[in-house]
């Protein structure tokens, strides 16, 4: 199943990353595009732990999220573009989202399988991040931009889903079909 503890993780790092919708306003659509993603990351942890509880394995999603929040947090406020509370909560959020799915990759570890829709879903999940280094490489040659800190987290967390594309592209059979 999905992982509870990641789908909490995601739900920070959007809650983090948005709250400069606090003071400052781009367009109607980028502050909709936030609200959607804070919504959407918080009705997932609803219907995971009230609506559905009772298919939640919880005793398989066991990762102890502290060890991710507490370094993330260190790391945080020793690396980022400013010393300013939302700045470091921004910063906070990329490198929390770069290691958000750990969750979810040691509970498929734990019991050795995955249902086909969980495999897909981590498998767009990790492609939308492949996708954002393509971004990336596009603003640098046209636009000549580059975020150290949004590259670095980004190439992180995409190495840690390379064993699971692996795995989906060349293992699809040993998935739980259920």
């Amino acid at each position: 199943g999905i992982s509870g503890k990641s789908q909490l993780l995601f739900a920070l790092v959007f809650t983090t990353r948005y709250l400069d919708l606090f003071t400052s306003f781009i367009s109607l659509y980028n502050t909709s595009m936030k609200l959607i993603y804070i919504a959407c990351s918080y009705a997932t942890v609803y219907l995971i732990y009230m609506k559905f509880k009772a298919t939640y394995d919880g005793n398989h999603d066991t990762f102890r999220v502290e060890f991710l929040i507490v370094p993330v947090g260190g790391l945080s406020f020793l690396v980022n573009h400013d010393f300013s509370p939302l700045e470091i909560l921004w910063t906070f959020s990329i490198y929390l989202e770069s290691v958000a799915i750990l969750p979810q990759l040691f509970m498929i570890s734990k019991t050795g399988e995955a249902e086909t829709i969980t495999t897909h879903y981590l498998f767009f999940l990790g492609l939308y991040r492949a996708l954002y280094l393509v971004n990336w490489i596009w603003r640098y040659y046209f636009e000549g931009f580059f975020d150290l800190i949004a590259v670095v987290a980004g190439v992180v967390q995409t190495v840690l889903y390379c064993d699971f594309f692996y795995l989906y592209v060349t293992k699809g059979e040993y998935w739980n079909n259920s």
